[in-house]
């Protein structure tokens, strides 16, 4: 099955060290589908929490409100439900317990005609990990420029 991006959450990319991810669908309203279509969502400052019933929700994501829609009446930043199985709901809850994981979107895709939400559990980098890896970036840009050269 193909899968089409529709969106990735970069800031979280940048600030976390992905541990592990997961693949959930979403419980969304028909004028919600339609503005995902039309890559009106964002996922920055969105995160993932599990309620006491053990239901998994996204929480701060944004999607605009589909300007043809006939009732805008869905609020923008609503909570909208995660479906996943049990075993990976309760890996979640097990990672979550521990300090310093948390858990946030990362990339909303198509599936098979389905959107589809990529979470991931992560750990916050530290200021040096940020640095050498930006380090690390450049360096493998300037290899790769000095090849570029050397072939032509």
């Amino acid at each position: 099955m193909s899968t089409k991006s529709l969106t990735k959450n970069k800031k979280a990319f940048a600030d976390y060290e992905i541990l592990d991810t997961f693949e959930a669908g979403i419980q969304l309203a028909g004028p919600e589908v339609k503005s995902i279509r039309a890559r009106n969502i964002n996922l920055k400052g969105g995160f993932i929490d599990i309620d006491n019933r053990g239901e998994v929700w996204a929480n701060e994501i944004h999607i605009s409100p589909y300007k043809f829609a006939r009732d805008q009446k869905l609020a923008p930043t609503r909570k909208r439900k995660l479906l996943l199985r049990q075993k990976e709901i309760d890996k979640i809850l097990k990672a979550l317990n521990e300090k310093g994981i948390t858990c946030v979107p990362l990339e909303v895709y198509l599936k098979g005609g389905l959107i589809k939400m990529k979470i991931g559990l992560v750990r916050g980098k530290k200021k040096y990990d940020r640095r050498a890896e930006l380090k690390k970036k450049s360096q493998n840009l300037e290899v790769a420029r000095a090849l570029k050269k050397r072939v032509q």
